[in-house]
């Protein structure tokens, strides 16, 4: 919605601004793309254009001659969320009206309704949310409703993958394609976007007032709830991301249970590690994440990390990025030891950390 992206534009904090303009300039359209998957509903018909296409050829036969068996499955479990400000879509969590959606589609908004697939109407109310994950929990004002069935795994590449929602206000839409990747993160959003990492990646097309909807298996499983895309304008082609269904279990159930989302917390603030930082610092380590600032108290002050400390893994896996680091962090709950490789002057040593949590 626009008045979310103006506002994001407004808080940008200058001193963690990039000079690398490719870089920013790609972090301001990916949150476009995101803000717009939560449709205003005064969308110009320019908007239509940047819908991506379905890009996996369907067949007169194989798991294409499946679909309509699945979307008749799944498809009474994807709802359309109402708000005053615009509209998106969600998905049943259980029978006794528990809807799932994104946290950026309900925020701000004084009154929600939710939309069923048999063309009822319900008033909803916000029971929690967390930004960090956008993700939120809805209440509807119905029962025994049809709940979906959650992956508690991830897919693998080259699955069959079906996004159903409510894309520009075109209620139990549905487009097919496949999974195109995991672990996927959004270059440079991740400062000011913390959810756009660790994701699934999909060819399936994903367009404004999709975000909160559905990715479907070749099982009728959510996989996944679709959260942003990157649009063709911008060069991309069916580039479209859904937060993994074992992520939205853990937060959704938490969510349910307290109210909120115990996160990790290691007390660093990370930057991207450039040539012309590493210049300015003069340091000798060129792939990593720059620690900006610690924490007084934290578990990375007690682990000895420093301002100016360069963290190059986290066990076996290499940090080249910011987005790298938290992608790390998210599947870790507070209380989790954390092997930090950590390079100072030159040498690397290794670290174990324990893991707080996120005040």
């Amino acid at each position: 919605m626009d008045t979310r992206r103006q506002g994001f534009r407004r808080s940008l904090p200058p001193r963690r601004t990039l000079a690398n303009a490719s870089r920013w300039a790609a972090l301001l359209v990916v949150l476009a793309g995101l803000l717009a998957a939560c449709s205003d509903g005064g969308d110009e018909p320019k908007a239509v254009a940047g819908s991506t296409g379905v890009s996996a050829p369907v067949s007169a036969g194989g798991v294409f001659a499946e679909i309509p068996d699945l979307v008749a499955r799944a498809q009474p479990s994807v709802v359309a969320i109402l708000t005053d400000g615009g509209q998106g879509s969600g998905v049943v969590w259980n029978a006794d009206g528990v809807v799932v959606t994104n946290h950026h589609v309900v925020a701000g908004a004084r009154r929600v309704d939710v939309g069923f697939a048999d063309g009822q109407r319900a008033s909803a109310e916000v029971v929690a949310t967390d930004p960090r994950t956008d993700l939120a929990v809805l209440r509807a004002a119905r029962s025994q409703l049809p709940a979906a069935s959650f992956a508690d795994a991830l897919p693998r590449v080259g699955e069959l993958a079906i996004a159903i929602g409510n894309p520009l206000g075109f209620e139990n839409t549905v487009t097919a394609g496949i999974i195109s990747g995991l672990g996927r993160a959004i270059p440079g959003a991740a400062q000011e976007a913390p959810a756009l990492v660790d994701l699934i990646q999909t060819d399936a097309a994903i367009s404004p007032g999709n975000s909160g909807g559905a990715l479907v298996n070749a099982g009728g499983r959510v996989v996944g709830i679709n959260v942003a895309y990157i649009p063709p304008a911008q060069g991309a082609e069916s580039l479209g991301f859904s937060i993994p269904a074992p992520t939205v279990r853990h937060v959704v159930t938490q969510l349910l249970e307290s109210g909120r989302v115990r996160h990790p917390f290691l007390g660093v603030s990370p930057a991207p590690l450039t040539p012309e930082i590493a210049q300015r610092f003069n340091l000798r380590q060129d792939r990593g994440v720059l620690v900006l600032e610690v924490t007084a108290g934290s578990p990375a002050a007690a682990a000895g990390i420093r301002p100016g400390d360069v963290l190059v893994r986290v066990g076996d896996r290499q940090l080249n990025t910011v987005e790298d680091f938290l992608g790390a962090l998210r599947g870790r709950s507070p209380g989790d030891s954390m092997q930090l490789t950590v390079a100072r002057d030159g040498d690397q040593r290794g670290v174990t950390v324990r893991l707080g949590e996120r005040p």
